[in-house]
């Protein structure tokens, strides 16, 4: 028997942890096969190749993917991650892996010196990590996980473990990031964002003096096409940013980057809703949390939203000015089923508009405007559509009643993902897989959504479904 279905079969007689698609297809043995191939024994890398260590955001969307394949190894693969906590409480973008050799990846372990200069913020002794953050994606992940298996959960005390570590992670974010002094959280690195070479970054990158090309190797030439790739200008400045930070001792505040981003924060709301749920379940009150969550919405839109151009900008602290860049990132905000009714309209019909196409000219959302100067379907977040950014737009899309148009998201991503092999990312207009095969996030995600019955919508706020004429999952009419 073919070791996948061997696997598949395995998951399946837990019928509480798992409840597969009447016939695994292809589709889904491929996609386990993706997942156990990426499995370390502790936690999953994006990519054997690329991306050889565990990284914080992926390993919160591989995780969502997981429950439905074993609710046991999606903890495991959250306390992975919370074990390499900084005593601050941030969640550092990637927890290296001892065995991999050093030239395997850049920025290494060496470059970060987290043990040294990490030592003020509180970096881990017994384990290597980086020094800046990824999209706070993990109290989310944490309750789904949870739903997917309460008993197991309740038994292994997995909330009652992972809430204070998930609360001092949003402290970390609330206190110690508001740089603009509007209430929102600010990323000090594109690489914090996730979206590493967006167009919306050159301004405020414009600013900084790269670090000479000859001070550092770049290791994701040897696996990826350059025309995939950021630019050496890009990662001269990504290293020189990285570089201060790390000699400033990981302190925040100085960066000469600091943007505000509106899918970070959208995140960070949905993660307090959630965490207010992980509260409810200990028997304590999330009522708090709920409340910080709608203050920091009304700060969203206060702040980031141009209801002229109908979309969701970036800030840049430094010059506090809106950054006149259409990404993904601006859209994603339709995830949080507390947005004015009409910022969701607005959101819905700047995502099938034609600096978008959804729908139309692309059948993923492209990660840039289309009509952008600087758009590009094949270079890294400039354009190409990625797997993450469309399944939370299609949480949003069914959030806010667009069942049909959430539907057809839903198979573009099913098919895309097997045809191309789960890349990492893609052409949004062809389908043609960019950068790494059998992605992490791009497996699991894919898993998901193959486990969610369509025309119907799972609460990324619970653990149940709602229908698209519970008027109660929409916004209220605020302005």
């Amino acid at each position: 028997m073919d070791r996948t279905v061997q696997l598949a079969s395995r998951a399946a007689q837990h019928p509480i942890a798992y409840d597969p698609p009447p016939e695994p297809d292809e589709l889904h043995l491929g996609a386990v096969r993706v997942l156990e191939d990426n499995w370390t024994g502790a936690s999953t890398v994006p990519s054997r190749s690329l991306y050889p260590h565990q990284w914080s955001w992926d390993s919160a969307f591989i995780a969502i993917g997981l429950r439905h394949l074993s609710p046991l190894r999606a903890q495991r693969e959250l306390e992975t991650l919370l074990d390499a906590q900084w005593e601050d409480g941030r969640i550092p973008h990637i927890v290296f892996n001892p065995s991999v050799p050093l030239d395997a990846y850049f920025p290494s372990p060496d470059f970060w010196r987290s043990s040294t200069a990490g030592r003020a913020a509180g970096a881990p002794r017994t384990v290597q990590t980086s020094g800046i953050v990824q999209p706070p994606v993990h109290a989310l992940a944490a309750w789904l996980v949870h739903c997917a298996d309460p008993l197991l959960s309740r038994a292994r005390g997995f909330l009652t473990r992972v809430y204070p570590r998930l609360a001092a992670w949003h402290r970390y974010l609330l206190h110690r990031r508001d740089l603009g002094g509007g209430g929102l959280v600010s990323v000090v690195h594109p690489w914090e964002q996730g979206m590493d070479n967006s167009p919306c970054w050159d301004a405020p990158l414009a600013r900084v003096t790269p670090a000479p090309a000859r001070s550092f190797r770049r290791a994701d030439l040897d696996h990826g096409a350059a025309e995939d790739r950021p630019t050496d200008l890009d990662y001269g400045r990504y290293v020189r940013l990285a570089t201060d930070y790390r000699d400033r001792e990981y302190a925040d505040g100085a960066s000469e980057f600091a943007v505000e981003d509106p899918s970070f924060n959208a995140l960070l709301i949905a993660s307090e809703h959630a965490l207010s749920r992980v509260a409810d379940e200990l028997g304590a009150t999330g009522a708090a949390r709920r409340a910080r969550a709608e203050r920091l919405t009304t700060a969203m839109l206060d702040r980031l939203w141009d209801p002229t151009e109908q979309m969701f900008f970036c800030r840049d602290v430094r010059s506090d000015e809106l950054i006149p860049e259409r990404s993904v990132s601006g859209l994603l905000p339709l995830l949080l089923p507390t947005l004015p009714r009409g910022t969701a309209d607005a959101l819905v019909r700047t995502t099938r508009g034609p600096h978008f196409g959804l729908g139309s000219s692309t059948r993923l959302p492209p990660s840039y405007d289309l009509l952008g100067e600087a758009f590009d379907p094949h270079r890294y977040w400039r354009g190409p559509a990625w797997f993450n950014t469309s399944w939370l737009l299609e949480r949003g899309l069914r959030t806010h009643g667009e069942q049909a148009m959430a539907d057809a998201l839903r198979e573009a991503v099913l098919d895309i993902a097997g045809t191309s092999g789960f890349a990492e990312y893609v052409d949004p207009h062809t389908g043609e897989a960019c950068g790494a095969t059998g992605f992490g996030w791009t497996a699991a995600l894919a898993l998901d959504l193959l486990h969610m019955r369509p025309g119907h919508g799972v609460s990324l706020m619970g653990d149940g479904t709602f229908d698209s004429s519970d008027k109660g999952v929409r916004g209220g009419d605020r302005a």
